[in-house]
């Protein structure tokens, strides 16, 4: 039971990879920036943190008393599921990465088509496309 919860963990701690968060630490200082890395400890790394004139910062985990998500995180599951009407029984999740897996040779994050070429993978960028623009709506 112990390593689902921390397999879980991780994949919801990915979520936040290259996103914009506000850190406050134990001594309640806050920073704001994008994170770039982080490890086990929760160890962080932000990038372009506001009102500072500090280009990246690293934080000790042992000073994070919480993370907070400013942007919404990509709906992986949501687009799977528009995937799967389309591709049904084709369409695998990785969330542990952040791709869907599409016929076993198509990968899409949340930044687009990654790996593939064809027809499927014109369409699943059609599909993908278009998830975009409803989700900014």
């Amino acid at each position: 039971m112990a390593a689902l919860i921390s397999r879980r963990f991780a994949e919801e701690s990915v979520q936040f990879l290259g996103k914009k968060v506000s850190i406050e630490t134990s001594d309640n200082k806050t920073y704001s920036g994008i994170l770039t890395g982080f490890n086990e400890r929760f160890d962080l790394i932000l990038d372009n943190v506001d009102s500072q004139q500090i280009q990246k910062l690293m934080v000790n985990g042992h000073f994070v008393k919480e993370v907070k998500l400013l942007e919404r995180p990509f709906d992986l599951k949501a687009l799977s599921e528009r995937l799967s009407r389309v591709f049904p029984g084709l369409v695998k999740i990785r969330e542990d990465v952040g791709a869907i897996i599409v016929m076993d040779k198509i990968k899409v994050t949340e930044s687009g088509i990654e790996e593939g070429s064809g027809l499927a993978a014109t369409r699943v960028k059609a599909i993908y496309d278009e998830f975009l623009r409803e989700s900014k709506n």
